[in-house]
């Protein structure tokens, strides 16, 4: 059965989400005279990827929301007992720094042109609606899709099949006839797969050498091979581009 849609996740699929955290984090370090101590600003860096990391766990368990998990990233970060609002205030100062690096990836445009006239486009993300919404109107590519879904809204989050079926329901199409490309082998690759979906797993400069790929995923190193591929749809019968 031929594919009618594709289903998008944004960070580090379409948003060069790395970069961005990474750069506006140190524009942000500066700025606040954080960098001052024996801390390297890497390591710096590396420890507030690893508490991003930590805290989003959290709330993709249902353990805490979605402002909550931004709050315990700076509390955890700083090492104080931020107030909210307080929280809230570093946590925006950031965001000003960190979205003036904000940029899709170069094969983001063509791959979207494309596909035009030929699918349906939606998102499918485990952030919310607010911030998505907004990242997607700011890089100038929110009108390509019909639906963005986020799990902070959703009330479940990739992988569970729920989170796919719910955008497979929003364009209206079994998730037979849906493609889902995302970045994270498990989280996207193994999660849409399970769910039924032509799952296409993007794996940019070899991010994930040292994983073992999943089962199921068409695995892709750029968007520029996501057409030919749609177009071929090699579920059935057909070699896995896995081979």
């Amino acid at each position: 059965m031929s594919i009618h849609a594709v289903i998008w996740d944004v960070d580090d699929t379409l948003f060069d989400y790395t970069t961005a955290d990474r750069e506006g984090m140190r524009l942000h370090l500066t700025a606040e005279g954080l960098l001052t101590g024996d801390e390297t600003p890497e390591q710096a860096l590396v420890r507030w990827r690893t508490i991003t990391d930590a805290q989003w766990a959290r709330f993709s368990a249902g353990e805490v929301s979605f402002e909550d998990q931004r709050r315990d990233r700076v509390r955890v970060f700083l090492g104080e007992p931020l107030t909210d609002a307080e929280a809230d205030a570093w946590f925006r100062r950031y965001l000003a720094h960190y979205e003036t690096v904000w940029a899709l990836f170069p094969d983001v445009l063509p791959t979207l042109d494309a596909l035009a006239a030929s699918h349906r486009h939606a998102v499918l993300s485990n952030s919310s609606i607010h911030v998505q919404d907004h990242k997607l109107r700011v890089l100038g590519v929110h009108d390509r899709f019909e639906a963005i879904l986020c799990a902070a809204e959703l009330g479940v989050s990739k992988p569970e099949a729920a989170a796919f079926l719910a955008a497979c329901d929003a364009l209206d199409l079994a998730p037979h006839e849906v493609a889902y490309v995302g970045d994270h082998p498990e989280i996207d690759g193994r999660g849409a797969a399970d769910a039924g979906l032509l799952s296409v797993w993007i794996n940019r400069a070899g991010g994930y050498a040292d994983v073992d790929p999943p089962v199921g995923p068409h695995r892709i190193a750029t968007l520029a091979e996501l057409p030919a591929l749609l177009g071929a749809d090699t579920r059935f019968g057909a070699p896995s581009t896995f081979g």
